[in-house]
């Protein structure tokens, strides 16, 4: 008797295991309408571009199985779309894609919004910046164009970027500092127009990021004269003639001693479980691998690096206190900061 029970018990258990691995596993959380892409910034800059390559490489390679639709929300300085996040609690159909605005537009506006009231998803890359000008103007590198600043009265120079008291700005309060000359500077709304602005003559120089004015250079409309990084750029494909990315100097080393890099990446609202947080760190991480993505890290001249979960959040905390440092030092933070 002892043997029967004991392969009777034994016969319920493998019945029981037989009968547990024919009940299908909890599916993993992936979306089930369009999720909506926000670009806190208008249309052509480099937030947007990266955001439609993004929409355009996820529909191409089939990697979600709903459409994600971008949709631009500038106003306030991209305040209208963080907002917009923020408000949309524990809605895991709604990412947006951030720049360095993420810091300034609270600090410089006072509006209610701290990074940390969105949830960080990944760094996709880091952006770098250029000092350009028209191609038809006289000056060949860095140091010619600062003499010509240096020399001539306060204000005589006109930069255009995107936004008041924004990245393009803080570059420009640093460059002022650093040739001890002061520039006027005339925000415009995005960095697709504010290269069609330099390419009109109606500007001196921007500090685009390099996919803004990437097709500009192509033509031999503007010239970039260096980067503000503390090396060259990786990146030997020609653009125009035998002249690469890498050919271009870091602004340190022509004596502008300004450095500023920018984020490119991706929150979601507050609210949202981890593991629908894990599904867009997979897809971001699929997006990496594309052909297409590769391109536009080579096109725009990016920073690589990639980061999520703790190390992503380190790196925020410590970008807004370089931010906030900056803003004060220019003097950008709203009496409510």
């Amino acid at each position: 008797m002892k043997n029967l029970h004991a392969l009777g018990l034994g016969t319920l258990t493998a019945l029981g295991l037989a009968a547990m691995s024919m009940v299908p596993a909890a599916a993993e959380w992936k979306p089930t309408k369009p999720v909506e892409f926000i670009v806190p910034a208008g249309t052509g800059g480099g937030a947007d571009q990266m955001a439609r390559t993004l929409q355009g490489i996820i529909a191409k390679h089939e990697l979600m199985p709903t459409q994600l639709i971008v949709i631009n929300k500038s106003g306030g300085a991209g305040g209208e779309g963080f907002l917009d996040v923020k408000n949309s609690k524990a809605n895991p159909h709604k990412i947006v894609i951030t720049l360095s605005n993420l810091f300034t537009t609270p600090l410089a506006t006072g509006i209610p919004f701290n990074w940390k009231d969105m949830t960080p998803v990944a760094m996709l890359a880091l952006d770098e910046f250029i000092l350009w000008v028209n191609a038809q103007e006289p000056y060949k590198t860095a140091q010619e164009y600062e003499a010509a600043i240096k020399a001539a009265p306060d204000g005589t120079f006109k930069m255009g970027g995107t936004g008041s008291k924004q990245e393009d700005q803080i570059i420009t309060v640093a460059v002022e500092k650093a040739l001890g000359k002061k520039m006027t500077y005339i925000p415009y709304k995005g960095g697709g127009e504010v290269a069609v602005q330099l390419v009109g003559g109606h500007v001196n120089s921007t500090v685009n990021n390099p996919i803004e004015a990437v097709s500009q250079w192509r033509g031999d409309k503007v010239r970039p004269l260096c980067v503000f990084d503390s090396k060259p750029l990786p990146y030997t494909d020609k653009i125009l003639g035998d002249l690469s990315w890498s050919s271009v100097p870091t602004c340190k080393s022509a004596g502008l001693d300004v450095e500023y890099v920018m984020l490119r990446g991706i929150f979601m609202p507050p609210g949202v479980s981890e593991e629908q947080v894990a599904y867009f760190v997979d897809l971001f991480k699929k997006v990496r691998e594309t052909p297409e993505w590769k391109q536009l890290m080579k096109d725009g001249a990016f920073n690589q690096t990639f980061m999520a979960g703790a190390e992503f959040k380190d790196w925020l905390t410590k970008a807004e206190a370089t931010h906030k440092g900056l803003m004060q030092e220019a003097g950008f933070i709203a009496a409510a900061n």
